[in-house]
């Protein structure tokens, strides 16, 4: 008899691990989230700019999926934003010729070259930023803040500023 119970814990151990270890393996579909909103070109390539559907809507997105912004006080293609400002608003900059994504318009992209012959790309003639207190695609800290003598917006495909705030906003602060 006491064989028989031997045998049996063992063997009821086992199925607990294997029941465990299964319930563990239902759970492990969240992590593919780390680049949902990069944008892809037609080849399925990752582009320079492209559209993301986010707290705002559609609007323009980098190569990593972050939120591009632009500055109002940018005065057409030339860029007002240099120093702390540039430290805290990165130019989206390009290497060669912008790659377009999905749901962008490839005639609204262009580059400008910034003081010391940088490039960085415009989209429908604005100069587009991203914002340090985005940390994470999809984030929208920057929508709607005044500093560094402007405001800073998100662009639709068209190219126009959203002027909306994220419906998750909790307000955010300017620099």
């Amino acid at each position: 008899m006491r064989a028989k119970r031997f045998i049996t814990l063992p063997v009821a151990g086992a199925l607990l691990l294997l029941a465990a270890l299964a319930v563990a393996g239902c759970g492990s579909g969240g992590s593919s989230n780390a680049s949902s909103g990069a944008p892809k070109t037609a080849s399925g390539a990752t582009a320079t700019i492209g559209v993301s559907n986010e707290s705002l809507g559609n609007i323009l997105v980098n190569s990593k999926g972050r939120t591009v912004y632009m500055f109002t006080r940018d005065s057409g293609t030339m860029s007002e934003c240099s120093g702390a400002c540039a430290v805290n608003w990165p130019p989206l900059r390009a290497t060669g010729k912008p790659t377009i994504g999905s749901g962008a318009n490839a005639s609204l992209v262009s580059t400008t070259s910034r003081s010391g012959g940088a490039k960085q790309v415009t989209y429908n003639g604005h100069p587009l930023y991203l914002f340090k207190g985005d940390s994470n695609p999809g984030d929208t800290n920057g929508q709607g803040l005044n500093a560094f003598g402007g405001s800073w917006y998100a662009l639709s495909p068209a190219g126009d500023q959203i002027t909306s705030q994220p419906s998750n906003s909790g307000g955010g602060s300017g620099y």
